[in-house]
């Protein structure tokens, strides 16, 4: 077990596992036996041999190829060959960190994981159709969690975010999708994760993002958690965002609720035709 040493004095959990030791052949093998979609059978196996024009977004060393403002290089820094996220930015401006490139449809692989979560806190059930559960006096059901947040912005729009946090639904879920109330229910249902399959905190997790027009695939740990939904309106072509969420309250020297205490490695894309 190992702990990453940061510039900072948050607590940081336990870790598992460094950038050297992901088995991509391995990750890559259990994703495509479990998936039922054959675009993205195909499109894992193609990335388990190192072929077919796959790109590196992030060379574990620096943010080449990434636009990282005054504010956001304030929580965001290269640790250990992983893009860590320690979110205590003061400065005004935009906090997340964007790819200078645009990308329109693709699959996209990463690997995630919190350091830590920071404060606990109650969030709602949520339904297969994408609403809060609600008990038989119509309260909302509620469930106390360690919580921490994240999220991965497509075609730079925050709205069509793939969501990373502890909530009882899972992550993958797409919240500015399910909870527009403006969308048909079929769209809100389709954002919803058909079932939780994130790893414990401070354990890596596997992301294999696909993007085909207005519609969203998602695999999480190989498991498919977002099948085909569509993303009304989605624009067509924009970069991709890593999310800063909660932040630091500096008077109080703690971490504002739902904080992204988060790290991404071996970030590889393949645009699609």
């Amino acid at each position: 077990m190992k702990t990453i040493q940061t510039t900072s004095d948050r607590r940081v959990r336990p870790l598992s596992g460094s950038r050297a030791e992901s088995n991509f052949s391995s990750v890559i093998s259990k994703i495509a036996a479990s998936i039922a979609t054959m675009t993205l059978m195909f499109a894992s196996s193609v990335l388990a041999d190192g072929t077919g024009g796959w790109r590196e977004l992030f060379n574990g060393e620096d943010f080449t190829g990434w636009q990282v403002s005054e504010a956001a290089a304030e929580s965001w820094s290269v640790i250990d060959g992983v893009i860590d996220c320690d979110p205590r930015s003061v400065l005004p401006g935009t906090k997340h960190v964007w790819t200078e490139d645009a990308f329109g449809d693709f699959v996209l692989y990463v690997e995630w994981r919190f350091t830590d979560a920071p404060t606990t806190e109650r969030r709602p059930l949520i339904g297969p159709d994408g609403n809060n559960k609600v008990d038989d006096e119509g309260r909302t059901k509620t469930v106390e969690i360690e919580n921490a947040d994240s999220g991965i912005f497509l075609r730079g729009q925050p709205k069509a975010q793939v969501n990373i946090w502890n909530w009882p639904v899972g992550s993958g879920e797409v919240w500015g999708y399910r909870t527009d109330s403006n969308m048909p229910p079929e769209v809100r249902a389709g954002v919803t994760p058909r079932v939780r399959a994130d790893n414990p905190v401070g354990e890596w997790n596997t992301y294999v993002i696909s993007m085909s027009g207005d519609r969203l695939s998602v695999i999480l740990n190989g498991q498919l958690v977002i099948d085909d939904a569509q993303l009304p309106g989605v624009a067509a072509s924009g970069p991709l965002g890593l999310q800063y969420h909660g932040g630091y309250d500096h008077e109080r020297n703690e971490y504002r609720p739902a904080s992204s205490l988060v790290q991404f490695r071996n970030l590889y894309i393949k645009e699609l035709d």
